[in-house]
């Protein structure tokens, strides 16, 4: 049977990782994602004896993460924006390490300490790689509360997949927006000892040393190489997407996240107007979908890319063009959100050019 219930974007969050069979949460409180270390704090040990500590910082919270992380065990961290700057350097000792683990970025307006309003400017930080030396992580981008609840157990699932760190870009908006979500059915908490991790020597293997230091240039080359070819076979294997309304449409909205949901809103009220309108939203943003968009640009004549920032995704949806046709841009900064109505005037103005 079906599990329905109306709940707040951070605590499905968090009911997922309960329900995930997640072993451990280490985090640290910080506006608007706190509701997820509160709502562990209250539910997941006496379900399912989950460990949650609120560390003293989120320096602190990552390292635990690298700890746990390294004894083969289900763990995840949450923060947002300021926090997660915070954490960049543990972030690229875990994937050098190739560790699988969840981290959760609930965006908010920047930079700085900024204001507790959503954002997409993370983006960057999270897809290019926000800490030191190649590394990527695998970057899931919700757009509802329902996929606030199935990108955690699909974040675990791929964090074990490819033994790398896997993002979910949330923002503010989703975390604390209410909507009604179906729950998964419980999972039980795994005792599996995989090779690589740290448990120890046995009579049955050797102990496991796990380390990001390489001291021997020759010796840091191959771990870097055999990093890039995992991450080109993630490229080929992890991409996700949607399109709506993109057949036959004269002009394509890209966005992801909750921009994405602002933008099916605006094709409506411009397809009232009798312009044709189509939206891709990529739903993996490492991997991104290039060759997708790269195939549709020969079908439209404009992509107008739409984002809560100054315009950081649209490089990558220029790069896939390759120059095919216009990629316009629109954006609101501070955390505001773009309203239906904003889009349809960008839409208008590109609509106008395109047919004068």
């Amino acid at each position: 049977m079906k599990e329905l219930k109306l709940m707040k974007g951070n605590e499905a969050l968090a009911e997922a990782a309960i329900r995930s069979g997640c072993d451990g949460y280490f985090g640290y409180p910080i506006t608007p994602q706190s509701e997820v270390l509160e709502y562990l704090t209250q539910h997941a040990k006496e379900r399912t004896g989950m460990v949650v500590l609120q560390a003293e910082s989120e320096i602190a919270s990552i390292n635990m993460i690298y700890g746990a992380a390294g004894t083969g065990k289900k763990v995840m961290t949450s923060s947002s924006s300021p926090g997660i700057s915070l954490m960049q350097e543990g972030i690229s000792y875990i994937a050098c390490a190739e560790l699988p683990c969840l981290l959760v970025n609930v965006v908010r307006g920047g930079p700085g300490l900024g204001t507790i309003q959503p954002s997409q400017g993370d983006y960057f930080q999270t897809v290019k790689g926000g800490g030191h030396g190649d590394y990527r992580l695998i970057v899931l981008a919700p757009s509802t509360v329902q996929e606030m609840v199935d990108h955690v157990k699909l974040g675990f699932d791929l964090a074990f997949k490819w033994r790398n760190p896997v993002m979910i870009l949330s923002d503010g908006a989703l975390g604390q927006m209410m909507e009604k979500v179906e729950l998964f059915p419980q999972m039980p908490r795994t005792n599996e000892i995989y090779p690589w991790a740290t448990t120890g020597k046995t009579k049955d293997r050797e102990r496991t040393i796990i380390t990001s230091l390489h001291i021997q240039p020759d010796k840091m080359q191959e771990i870097n190489l055999h990093l890039q070819k995992k991450y080109k076979a993630i490229e080929v294997e992890e991409i996700r997407y949607e399109m709506i309304d993109c057949e036959d449409a004269d002009l394509v909205l890209v966005a992801f996240g909750l921009v994405a949901r602002i933008c099916q809103k605006a094709a409506q009220l411009a397809k009232e107007k009798g312009i044709k309108v189509g939206v891709f939203r990529p739903i993996s943003l490492f991997p991104y979908p290039y060759k997708a968009l790269n195939q549709l640009a020969d079908n439209v004549k404009a992509f107008l890319t739409v984002e809560m920032n100054a315009g950081q995704m649209v490089e990558d949806v220029r790069l896939a063009v390759n120059g095919k046709i216009p990629v316009e841009f629109t954006g609101r900064m501070g955390g505001i959100i773009p309203t239906p109505e904003e889009i349809l005037n960008k839409i208008e103005e590109i609509y106008v050019g395109e047919t004068a």
